[in-house]
């Protein structure tokens, strides 16, 4: 396994992040900790999760639910929680009715010092390595931010403070507030990003590098519409398929011709999408979410794979990045 700094900080990670959102609402307890065993095994230290995991809008959960399984699972000794840099969020709504009106999805003081209580306790730690703002809340001005995070870092109960699915100008501003309080601020952005979605390349990569900060990017096979299912309607139990009748003519064309690319390269659609994001230099670790043990050895064959510049040139035509896509002179 390789590994890399997250961003400017001194923390390394895998070059994988294991992703639990699957765990409690897909995958059951026994099975994640199998896949954790075996995320261990193969090096990955680097684990993503979120205080609402557990919770399936329309499917019924409990928020809360994925963050017990992997407290479980670290309790289980063996210094599983030594061994993982941890990541958890906060910003959704708990569904808890002692939040009141503050329960609604947001960031505040008083939400980040309830909601973290909680997910140490769920996680049973002490302490969490990575602690994201889930989404931002224009509501909410940096400075109560970091003033609340500054006192949980101050405490030992987080250690770095990371950015989901920030505007680029958002991470700029957090920047600028924690610099003039000489403190650290964030570690790293974390934002979706695959062969069919390059939106971060006009402006979230580009302020991730100037600022120094780690990438973290989710869903690499883009709600498995790269994994080469989204053209199988009969794969029923497969999460794509719910996509294949929704496919535009250009979707369509574009999907068979990736298709016919990765057979012809002699590997699978998702190795070739997940394969393609580590070979982005600026990317720290994209974050993977198996729902079986099985699943998760296929993903690390990806690891394995080396893209030849011709095929990173064809993928190019097939799925043009964004400065592309957005160039008024095209």
């Amino acid at each position: 396994m390789d590994y890399t700094y997250l961003g400017r900080s001194g923390l390394r990670v895998s070059r994988l992040c294991l992703g639990t959102m699957n765990f409690g609402a897909n995958t059951e307890e026994k099975e994640a900790f199998r896949i954790m065993d075996q995320a261990i095994d193969a090096g990955i230290n680097f684990f993503d999760t979120a205080n609402m995991y557990g919770f399936r809008p329309g499917y019924g959960g409990r928020c809360g639910a994925t963050e017990e399984i992997v407290g479980r699972w670290f309790s289980q000794g063996g210094g599983r929680r030594e061994k993982v840099v941890l990541a958890t969020k906060v910003f959704g709504d708990m569904h808890d009715e002692s939040d009141g009106p503050n329960g609604e999805p947001g960031i505040s003081a008083y939400k980040i010092r309830r909601h973290l209580e909680g997910s140490l306790k769920r996680l049973h730690t002490d302490s969490v390595d990575l602690y994201y703002i889930h989404d931002y809340d224009p509501h909410t001005g940096w400075a109560e931010i970091w003033d609340a995070f500054q006192s949980h870092y101050a405490q030992g109960k987080i250690l770095y403070v990371g950015a989901c699915n920030f505007p680029a100008r958002h991470l700029v501003s957090a920047q600028l507030e924690a610099d003039r309080r000489h403190f650290f601020g964030l570690a790293c952005s974390q934002h979706k990003y695959n062969l069919q979605f390059r939106i971060p390349e006009l402006e979230m990569d580009a302020a991730a590098r100037e600022l120094g900060l780690g990438v973290v990017t989710w869903s690499p096979l883009n709600m498995g519409m790269l994994s080469g299912n989204a053209l199988k309607p009969a794969a029923k139990e497969q999460r794509s398929a719910k996509f294949a009748g929704k496919l535009s003519d250009a979707q369509i064309v574009q999907l068979t011709k990736y298709a016919k690319l990765c057979e012809d390269f002699g590997e699978s659609e998702s190795t070739v999408a997940l394969a393609w994001i580590l070979a982005n230099p600026d990317i720290t670790a994209p974050i993977i979410g198996p729902r079986t043990a099985g699943h998760f050895n296929d993903i690390l064959r990806a690891l394995e794979v080396g893209l030849p510049q011709d095929l990173m040139d064809e993928l190019d035509l097939i799925f043009p990045g964004a400065s592309d896509l957005y160039n008024p002179f095209k």
